[in-house]
């Protein structure tokens, strides 16, 4: 994480929180007896408990998933909140700042504050959550017990995801909200092992410390359908990604094309701070918007002259085409809309449906103006000059409002694609006329006139 001066702020104040609680958990309270490792005969050690609980916690922090928004997710929540439950906030603090190391800070993969960020995110939940179970009467009743470990955890995990939220915010300028938004999936998955972490520390009552370590089926079967799911994502991306470059592929000139559309439409979609379901929806259709022309002949494709009102009649159906030939995959149908309508203009006279200003999807606009910029800026058969990325930029300006949202078009101008071109701004507001108002362009592009970004 770069290091910026509200960063630093945030680091520091959640940093001497952190160190506050800890100091006041080591030396205001003892851990409870119960973290006890049962040694054979009369003897129980509060020392080997403490080191078995940090032991089993490490080993559950080594097999962190990163998932696909970046976050890293491991099965150590459970150990961590059975030794919260056993042990107190002494325990907790012990086990929270040693038992969540992970090998990549280990290897020095990681910066010394993001260290001290991931460290503070996981302490001091830990520790405020330890307090707060501690203060909870009848927890001898196996009812309480159980549902104040719960509960426990549940300020626990809160904690953590705000506390990570936050620094994400300061460093990446998210929105809070949309981050937290972003982290309801892996809270109630993450909750859903607090009845795990419970029986953990009953069995270690119970049983021993070796009947804690049966529990190690289950938690490495949760850690591997995260992996599963990671791998699958993956492999399906990887999948779609080839697929578009074998439509590429078939033209020369277009090779890399929709890759490079899905990183352009990607960095914009951020800076409008879609959904990170939404942008998941613009990676996979910046990669496929058009898939529809395995569908369009090779002497259309690849014809260099100007294309024939037949021809381009041919042409333009290739978003229809795309559309027909995802449809039947489910997993694939936020897609669908920014396939269908990526050629669509502000103004009506687009294709294939003449949709008007907000009528298109949002995606869909967003994706256009990459589209476009992509290809003003790649050689094409009918321009075999590409236009310079300045140059390209100001045909955006010019057709704002014409062919495209202005407000995509102002977003795109705070995306690296555009950092230090010159920019003649937006021009004065256009009203979106009526597609009757439009005809004329209509009738023109149908007959093969083509404004400078239209095509790709």
């Amino acid at each position: 994480m770069a290091l910026n001066r509200r960063l630093r702020v945030l680091l520091a104040v959640v940093a001497l929180v952190s160190g506050a609680l800890l100091v006041g958990a080591l030396l205001a309270c003892q851990p409870a007896p119960d973290i006890s490792v049962k040694i054979n005969g009369p003897i129980d050690n509060v020392f080997l408990g403490v080191v078995f609980w940090v032991g089993l916690s490490l080993v559950g922090s080594s097999l962190a998933v990163r998932m696909p928004g970046g976050s890293v997710v491991d099965v150590a929540f459970a150990p961590v909140i059975a030794a919260v439950s056993l042990g107190g906030p002494a325990v907790a603090a012990w086990v929270g700042l040693f038992g969540t190391a992970q090998g990549r800070e280990l290897r020095r993969q990681v910066p010394w504050y993001g260290v001290v960020a991931n460290h503070c995110a996981i302490l001091t939940p830990a520790i405020l959550s330890a307090f707060v179970l501690q203060t909870v009467p009848f927890r001898k009743d196996t009812v309480v017990d159980f549902a104040a470990t719960v509960a426990a955890a549940a300020i626990y995990f809160t904690l953590n995801v705000l506390i990570t939220s936050a620094f994400i915010s300061v460093r990446e300028g998210e929105s809070i909200a949309k981050l937290l938004r972003g982290s309801g999936g892996a809270y109630l998955n993450m909750l859903a092992l607090a009845p795990v972490a419970w029986l953990m520390a009953q069995m270690y009552l119970t049983a021993g410390w070796w009947a804690v370590l049966l529990f190690a089926v289950p938690l490495y079967t949760t850690r591997l359908a995260y992996r599963r799911f990671v791998e699958v994502r993956e492999m399906f991306t990887e999948t779609v990604r080839s697929l578009a470059e074998a439509v590429d592929k078939r033209d020369k000139f277009t090779s890399g094309h929709s890759h490079k559309v899905q990183e352009i439409a990607m960095d914009i979609g951020r800076v409008m701070k879609v959904s990170d379901t939404d942008l998941e929806a613009l990676e996979w259709g910046g990669l496929l918007h058009d898939i529809g022309k395995i569908g369009v002949p090779d002497a259309v494709l690849l014809k260099q002259e100007r294309l024939t009102r037949d021809e381009r009649a041919t042409m333009n159906l290739h978003p229809v085409l795309g559309a027909e030939i995802i449809a039947p995959v489910k997993h694939l149908a936020p897609e669908l809309p920014i396939i269908r309508h990526h050629h669509e203009w502000f103004n009506g006279s687009g294709y294939p449906d003449r949709l008007v200003g907000d009528e298109i999807p949002k995606l869909a606009r967003i994706l256009h103006v990459a589209d476009a910029f992509e290809a003003m800026t790649a050689a094409r058969p009918y321009r075999m000059t590409p236009l310079a990325p300045e140059q390209a930029l100001a045909e955006l300006r010019k057709f704002g409002g014409i062919q495209f949202d202005p407000d995509v078009v102002d977003a795109f101008v705070r995306t690296r694609w555009a950092r230090g071109l010159a920019d003649p701004g937006r021009d004065e507001v256009r009203d979106v006329p009526l597609i009757g108002d439009a005809a004329g362009s209509i009738a023109s592009l149908a007959a093969g006139a083509t404004p400078s970004g239209a095509a790709s």
